[in-house]
């Protein structure tokens, strides 16, 4: 049987394919060709599989021993770091002064109010680590002055506002100036307490709290001033001077002078170590004066 052109021979399933027609290239093309665009890969960029070097860097025992000796000067500089910053500023110390409770401020205040009658004065130790001031009134502690220094910006506001003299600046210089002196006040006797070759464990921390504790006395003057005028002011402001100077006397005394409470006053070390302590003592009036007066008035 025979079979028309393009098919294919006895038990064949398809048709033979035709020959290729040429195309009109007049004709219009339905598609752009873009075949042309995916050329060969330039240079610049190796090929997968290629091997640049790394291998034989990282395989060199030199460099394997250079970037051991980088990790450890790297390691050992964070560590030098980490050791400067707490030094200075202690997550843990910081801590300590304000473990703090209700009794505990309670007392302080009624110390710093009236210290006249309390006897023992000496911060208490348990192995070698003073005890934290919830469980012992002597130690010193952050959270009465921070809460005074806050106390005292708000209560200055509302002096100014009675005497209609508030007003934004007025009260940021007010709050400016108050812990301004406190950083002077904690600098000198940082700067006499290293002249004078001071052996103690009195820290920062400490002189800020001792020095923050003037707050409170200034917040006594002002309540006095707010409420019974200029005689009011100028006998809260006295009391709170005396007893602000009787407090810092009897507390630094056991951080600054042990040589001195042991040994007596013969050395001339000691003596300057009492001249610092009276000098700090009778400097807090003239702050309290200097940042009440003119609130009251």
């Amino acid at each position: 049987m025979a079979y028309p052109p393009g098919y294919g021979g006895p038990g064949s399933k398809h048709r033979a394919r035709g020959p290729m027609v040429p195309q009109n290239p007049s004709a219009p093309q339905l598609f752009d060709d873009t075949s042309s665009a995916y050329g060969p890969q330039k240079g610049g960029y190796p090929a997968p599989g290629i091997d640049m070097g790394f291998n034989q860097i990282f395989a060199d025992p030199v460099a394997n021993v250079a970037m051991a000796y980088g990790s450890s000067i790297a390691s050992q500089s964070k560590e030098i770091v980490h050791k400067e910053i707490d030094r200075f500023m202690s997550i843990n110390k910081l801590k300590y002064f304000f473990a703090v409770d209700t009794t505990y401020v309670m007392k302080k205040l009624a110390l710093l109010v009236f210290p006249y009658v309390h006897q023992n004065w000496e911060v208490r130790y348990h192995r070698d680590t003073p005890l934290p001031p919830r469980q012992d009134i002597n130690a010193p502690d952050l959270y009465i002055p921070s809460m005074a220094f806050i106390t005292y910006i708000l209560l200055a506001g509302m002096a100014l506002g009675l005497q209609k003299r508030f007003s934004p600046e007025v009260l940021g210089m007010c709050a400016s100036t108050a812990f301004v002196w406190v950083v002077i006040e904690v600098l000198a006797l940082l700067l006499g307490l290293y002249l004078a070759t001071v052996q103690s464990d009195l820290g920062t921390f400490d002189l800020v709290a001792y020095c923050g504790y003037k707050y409170v006395g200034m917040i006594l003057a002002v309540v006095g001033g707010l409420a019974f005028g200029s005689n009011g002011y100028y006998i809260a402001l006295a009391w709170a001077s005396c007893a602000l100077m009787y407090f810092m006397v009897r507390s630094l005394r056991m951080k600054i002078l042990p040589s001195v409470v042991q040994e007596g006053l013969s050395r001339p070390s000691g003596r300057a170590q009492m001249y610092i302590t009276l000098a700090a003592a009778a400097f807090q009036p003239l702050i309290l004066y200097w940042l009440t007066v003119q609130l009251v008035h």
